[in-house]
Parts: structure tokens; sequence; C-alpha cells
């Protein structure tokens, strides 16, 4: 049902993020950059992306953690069709995720989300996820656009 992109799949997968982009609201970036970033990422060793079919993807990046000595994964987008929702999609990306870092040799895999997404925080929280933080305070995700 899952299975590991290929070069070939780069327009299925851009098609999917392209549609999450939709889904967001979004109009940026343009299909063009998706096509062409996917390409180049589907060669990149430290990218995965996962699909399950036509109509889910899971974007994976692999980086070496110094807190814990080996690789980390981050579940950097994860997306399914809305009219594939409530099969099942969603949890087998991740769990499909789940074993290519376990393969890798990961330690952990993170990912963030935006508070209003509560379908997405269940599922995670059903497999495992922790919106609680290890140390005093909350966990908080930050970014900056330079």
């Amino acid at each position: 049902m899952i299975r590991l992109a290929t070069p070939a799949d780069r327009d299925t997968v851009a098609g999917l993020l392209i549609a999450f982009r939709d889904h967001m609201g979004s109009t940026n970036p343009p299909d063009e950059t998706f096509h062409t970033v996917v390409a180049t990422l589907l060669e990149d060793p430290n990218t995965e992306y996962l699909l399950a079919g036509s109509e889910g993807v899971a974007q994976l990046r692999y980086r070496l953690s110094v807190w814990t000595g080996a690789p980390d994964c981050w579940l950097e987008d994860l997306f399914v069709h809305e009219s594939a929702r409530g099969r099942g999609l969603g949890r087998a990306l991740v769990e499909a995720a789940f074993e290519h870092a376990r393969a890798r040799g990961c330690r952990r895999i993170e990912l963030d989300t935006t508070d209003d997404n509560t379908g997405a925080i269940r599922l995670y929280e059903s497999l495992g996820y922790s919106l609680r933080p290890k140390g005093p305070g909350r966990s908080l995700f930050l970014s900056r656009k330079l």
C-alpha cells in the first residue's frame, strides 16, 4: 500500500504537495517550484517521499543529531487528499515513516503542526507522539524567513 517514491514519481509527489499547498489556502510557491525541487530532493540521500498511491504523501528528511548521537527524522509533510481521508492512509504513511526512520538508525522522529489541526494531532498522539515537553516549559516550533 505504501511505497518509497522514485525519480519517476516526481509528478505524483509534486502534485500531492501542490494539493497540500492549495488545501492550506496558499498560492505559493508556484507549481513549477514544486516540480523542480521535488526532482532535486528525490535524488537527495537525506530525503524520502512515501506514497499512498496518488492519494497521499509523506516527506521525510534525515539529519545527524548531537542530542541523540544518531540520525533524526523530520516528518516535514504529511498530506492525504480529502476524498481519501478516513481510510487509514495518514496512519499508514506515518507508520511507514517510523519503519523507514528505524531502518536508517534514527532514534526519534519529529514534526510540527498547527494547534487548530485537531484531527492531525489526534492521529499523531494515537501513534505515540507527545505534545508534552521533556523539560520545563512548553516546546515551541519557531521559524523566520531569511
